[in-house]
């Protein structure tokens, strides 16, 4: 079977062939560094790390591109605002570069902690303004730029095909706008080097043939993407909110400037929902990845949390689904610690698994493969050597674990003793009574085929 993938430029299931015999290469957007990352940012990334893996798993070499968003987002993302290093700036008090490196350093933190595949190179926006002035001048000579008083636009109006990607109604979006556009000549019209207001003060600026500014967002990715992957590459990731804005505007100029759509495929990961709505930074109601190690649960209980549901649906996260991930987690680990090394992975299931995850990365029923194996009859090695095939995937450093073992109290110990010998006498109203007891006493005893189980309660290892 092909690997089958979702592209959101056609909306269809797609075979994925690479451009180049045998290389892929694979774009993400990244982390605008104004503030830390959400566990909803987070769980884009989960996806494109497993995306990745899976291209790995069918013979590609990836050449993986993930972006920094330094300067030029702006707190709308319709060009209106201040720049979101300005703000998160003025909120902390610390210069915007101080920002930049404080939250880049604390992202890297939360991309280690879930076990994503470092990349094949970071690019920062900052570090490459030379590519971005000259993607606007060759914008500007090939007549798809603008001059307004607060910066150079492009004209969308340019492109019949401008929104594709999204299904824009454009006509509809210019004949409905419910504020001015100031200079701007169109709704959809975007921002592609802006300049400083009046008796204004940036930190971030460069000059330009413009005037001195800054650049526009979406200039960014078009730019960087194009010099380190080519101007026509095979996948391009991001989240859903990217869709309409962004990945549309980074379409529009790459067809202006080299006559592509940038990536052969679009693809997209979709909400991480709280019970109250969409997570965002903006309503203050998000949840960053320290939050959940600070309340005792496991970073890569969360990356088990995301595999669970498809990509391409909403996830909704709540602290009962996160406590049930952390404790499948702890079964799978319990379990393969047990198994001997040295097996040879059972080829039937590992061809199933792989049918899975090559079906648009199917990761849910590809788990189910995987507890198939755990409770399976199959030889303890094979089963070790089957799963260590699927982590390649998943991602769970299985064979890094190492469960802790806790102290036992005397009292307890003698417990499990009296236990063992009710049942193995089969009095099982005494063995049931002891397990309560032990129970109480804080601890929880399990029935295994090696004997029984102890583990502390209110820690769920």
């Amino acid at each position: 079977m092909p690997l089958v993938l979702y592209d959101t430029w056609s909306r269809t299931l797609r075979a994925f062939t690479p451009i180049q015999a045998n290389h892929v290469g694979l774009y993400c957007c990244g982390p605008t560094v104004y503030d830390h990352a959400h566990i909803g940012n987070l769980r884009t990334y989960v996806f494109e790390d497993v995306l990745r893996r899976v291209l790995t798993l069918n013979g590609y070499t990836v050449r993986h591109v993930v972006n920094i968003t330094d300067v030029g987002h702006l707190v709308s993302d319709a060009d209106e605002g201040e720049d979101k290093m300005e703000k998160g700036s003025r909120r902390t008090g610390e210069s915007a570069w101080a920002i930049a490196e404080r939250y880049t350093e604390a992202f890297m933190s939360d991309w280690h902690a879930l076990n994503l595949l470092e990349p094949a190179l970071w690019c920062r926006a900052t570090d490459h303004i030379v590519e971005q002035i000259d993607f606007i001048a060759e914008l500007e000579r090939n007549g798809y730029t603008y001059r307004t008083a607060d910066g150079v636009y492009f004209d969308t109006s340019k492109q019949d095909d401008y929104g594709f990607l999204a299904r824009l109604d454009v006509a509809g979006l210019q004949a409905g706008k419910r504020v001015a556009l100031g200079e701007k000549q169109n709704a959809t019209d975007f921002a592609l080097w802006k300049f400083n207001p009046p008796d204004t003060m940036r930190q971030m600026e460069w000059d330009s043939p413009w005037g001195r500014g800054f650049p526009g967002w979406h200039i960014e990715c078009s730019a960087m993407s194009a010099k380190y992957l080519g101007p026509w590459f095979d996948i391009h990731c991001g989240g859903e909110d990217h869709i309409a804005v962004h990945h549309s505007n980074e379409i529009a100029q790459t067809q202006a400037r080299h006559g592509t759509r940038l990536a052969n495929f679009w693809m997209h990961g979709h909400f991480l929902t709280l019970d109250a709505g969409k997570m965002s930074k903006s309503g203050g109601d998000f949840v960053r990845l320290q939050t959940l190690i600070d309340r005792g649960i496991d970073p890569l209980a969360y990356r088990y949390l995301c595999l669970g549901a498809h990509y391409r649906s909403t996830l909704r996260f709540n602290l009962e689904a996160l406590d049930a991930a952390q404790s499948a987690l702890d079964r799978l680990r319990r379990a393969y610690v047990q198994w001997p090394g040295g097996g040879m992975p059972d080829a039937s299931s590992v061809e199933r698994f792989k049918a899975e995850v090559d079906q648009d990365l199917n990761l849910p029923r590809a788990l189910a493969v995987l507890w198939d194996v755990v409770r399976s009859d199959l030889p303890a090695a094979t089963r070790r050597a089957t799963v260590d095939r699927f982590d390649a995937v998943l991602g769970l450093r299985l064979a890094d674990w190492k469960e802790d073992v806790p102290v036992i109290p005397a009292d307890i110990a003698l417990l499990c003793d009296e236990r063992e010998e009710a049942r193995a006498a089969r009095d099982w109203n005494e063995a049931d009574r002891l397990r309560e007891q032990i129970r109480a006493g804080g601890w929880i005893v399990e029935d295994g085929s090696g004997g029984q189980v102890l583990r502390p309660r209110d820690t769920g290892k």
